[in-house]
């Protein structure tokens, strides 16, 4: 079910109007939430340089109206928030129906971008719209039921591409916004029991990728849990208005979510089973369980463990026989095409990677050129006055600056205009993004073949030598 949030944004105590803008964007537009920025699109202005461009409207439209705001009261620019029901949709519909929102809430009168955040069981939607408009002449006034209105819009939208809505909507009596758990309680009529919220929990943290066990706690103890070690290392949760404690293990809450399969799950980098989610089959490196014995695990971890490495070893031969590898040089074969597509488009990627920050840097200085330039030409008329440049230096630095990186990413050729540095930039997004769902597909086919020769020559009892150089490679 869609859910919406709607938020002014004002400058920051103790900072910048810059520092303000950079801070907000460089959340929405975080790449371990985005997959590395491929789930941000833009509207008239460069998801690199919004900030400066929403910066230098604001500078347009206080020299076309002569209106200028109070420092503390002027709105930097709109946020909004837009949840799905997790499972409902995919990232790159959520982040088309957010593009789709936010043009019909401003009419395509505002600049603005959206960024669609995958690091949640739900996927969500970051979209930033500038307060002045692209003529430069007017600002987008928040009127009395905004927020509102934004729900109806959203809404609408969101029935037109067949999507669940939040039927009757209310606050919580405290004010604050309802997360998608409780939106799902109302749905359902009854309340999530502590065991359903505390898996609810559990997916959240795992989704944040915590280096190791215990940080995954420490993120269940930020979350508002309670966490009791036992005897023999078990682990139990509890959160506000819970009377006994919950031990984790998937006897009590479901397959997948027991101490070692988290462990499992975040050693290597897998979110937690989700029990709305259809099964789907996984090959993963089997375990040396003798290692782990010497290390100190007990006879608990010995019987997991065997029982998982039986799972790995049915799943690598499954591959096998899907696709039809009949013999060892065959899987062999397989896996050193798959490593060499994939290091081939890898290199690809960087490339493509290096040129968009040249563009991305080339279109941040042609934008702090143009701000400085008039504040360095009443310099130069000024007869370069040791006096303007004590009043000015901030500006006089910021175009200085701005020519030396034109030098040093143009070695002295022409600047090339703003329009053709937009254009090739599209270009550039339009290949990164054909690209990247090739380079995720090459990436995904090597590590489940290597994977599957690496149990495959376990199990044949390949020499150690050899396994090493395989897992290196």
């Amino acid at each position: 079910m869609a859910a919406t949030y709607f938020k002014t944004h004002h400058i920051s105590k103790g900072q910048t109007i810059a520092q303000s803008m950079a801070d907000r964007f460089d959340y929405g537009q975080n790449p371990d939430k985005t997959q590395n920025g491929e789930l941000i699109t833009a509207y008239e202005c460069d998801q690199q340089t919004c900030d400066a461009e929403f910066l230098l409207s604001k500078a347009k439209y206080k020299a076309i109206t002569g209106r200028e705001q109070k420092k503390d009261a002027d709105i930097l620019c709109y946020q909004i928030r837009q949840a799905f029901a997790p499972g409902e949709i995919s990232s790159e519909e959520a982040n088309r129906i957010g593009y789709e929102t936010a043009m019909r809430w401003t009419k395509g009168r505002h600049a603005f971008f959206v960024a669609t955040h995958t690091d949640r069981q739900h996927i969500h939607n970051h979209i930033y719209y500038n307060s002045t408009s692209l003529d430069c002449t007017r600002k987008f006034r928040d009127f009395l039921g905004s927020a509102f209105a934004l729900r109806r819009l959203s809404d609408r939208v969101c029935l037109e591409n067949g999507l669940s809505i939040i039927r009757n909507p209310k606050q919580h009596s405290k004010g604050r916004h309802r997360h998608y758990g409780e939106w799902r309680e109302a749905a359902n009529g009854k309340p999530l029991t502590f065991q359903e919220k505390l898996c609810l929990q559990i997916d959240n943290a795992i989704a944040q990728q915590p280096a190791d066990f215990p940080a995954f706690l420490a993120l269940m103890e930020a979350a508002g849990y309670e966490v009791k070690e036992g005897r023999g290392g078990a682990i139990s949760f509890r959160t506000e208005g819970q009377e006994r404690f919950t031990r984790l293990r998937s006897s009590t809450l479901g397959e997948g979510y027991g101490p070692e399969d988290i462990k499992a799950q975040l050693a290597g980098g897998g979110r937690s089973a989700q029990r709305h989610a259809p099964p789907t089959r996984k090959v993963n490196l089997i375990i040396d369980i003798q290692a782990r014995l010497k290390a100190g695990k007990g006879a608990g971890y010995e019987r997991w463990a065997k029982v998982y490495n039986l799972k790995q070893m049915a799943a690598a031969l499954q591959y096998l026989q899907e696709n039809g590898l009949l013999s060892y040089e065959e899987l062999e074969a397989k896996a050193a095409t798959a490593s060499e597509r994939f290091h081939t488009l890898s290199g690809q990627m960087q490339q493509l990677e290096t040129d968009m920050k040249t563009n991305a840097a080339l279109k941040r200085a042609i934008v702090e050129y143009a701000k400085a330039r008039p504040v360095f030409e009443q310099y130069k008329a000024s007869k370069y006055s040791r006096k303007f440049l004590a009043e000015h230096e901030g500006e006089i630095a910021l175009y200085r600056a701005a020519t030396a990186q034109f030098d040093a990413l143009l070695g002295g050729a022409k600047l090339p205009k703003m329009d053709k540095l937009k254009a090739e930039w599209q270009e550039l997004s339009a290949k990164k993004k054909a690209a990247y769902k090739e380079y995720r597909a090459a990436r995904s086919t090597m590590q489940e073949v290597l994977t599957v020769k690496a149990n495959i020559d376990a199990l044949l009892g390949a020499p150690q030598q050899e396994k090493s150089k395989e897992q290196e490679r």
